[in-house]
């Protein structure tokens, strides 16, 4: 699944290189993402979670998936998102977050999701929060546009890598 990352990120870094964590709740719209960067189509997928805590060191940027429509479990996301950005290992890390399913009933807006998260209480970090809808691509390459731009600022010098 790295392969469209490195393509796409080598194009604007030469040979420098980022790692980047996909990170989020189970379905939140993960791997529908990453398929859907890559191959411009949608796969389905028994959802597990990693041991995220393995992929952290050096680790420049994440992307945090949200499944914008599961009110019932975005104070869950928002607790994982902080324990995350609490990590040493992340500590520099920009973060990138994808406000997906924003095509279902009751989804919450950018806005909303922004306040569920508490993201004005991210201190000295980059970070930016994106509508999409995983299934339709709107929105994914905005936010990857400014990720890599991001990363190029504030990121010299790093590897790409996915999980």
């Amino acid at each position: 699944m790295g392969i469209v990352f490195t393509r796409m990120f080598s194009s604007l870094f030469g040979n420098r290189e980022a790692r980047i964590l996909v990170l989020g709740l189970d379905n939140a719209g993960k791997t529908t993402i990453l398929y859907r960067l890559q191959m411009g189509e949608v796969v389905s997928t028994i959802p597990s979670r990693p041991y995220w805590r393995c992929y952290f060191p050096n680790t420049q940027a994440i992307i945090y998936v949200v499944d914008s429509s599961d009110t019932d479990r975005i104070g869950i996301a928002k607790e994982e998102f902080h324990a995350i950005l609490e990590e040493d290992e992340l500590k520099g890390a920009i973060a990138l977050i994808f406000a997906n399913k924003q095509d279902l009933p009751g989804a919450l807006d950018a806005a909303a999701v922004t306040e569920a998260l508490e993201l004005h209480k991210l201190k000295n970090r980059q970070w930016a929060i994106f509508k999409t809808c995983a299934v339709k691509g709107e929105g994914l390459f905005e936010g990857m546009d400014w990720h890599s731009s991001t990363i190029i600022i504030y990121g010299a010098d790093v590897k790409t890598c996915t999980i």
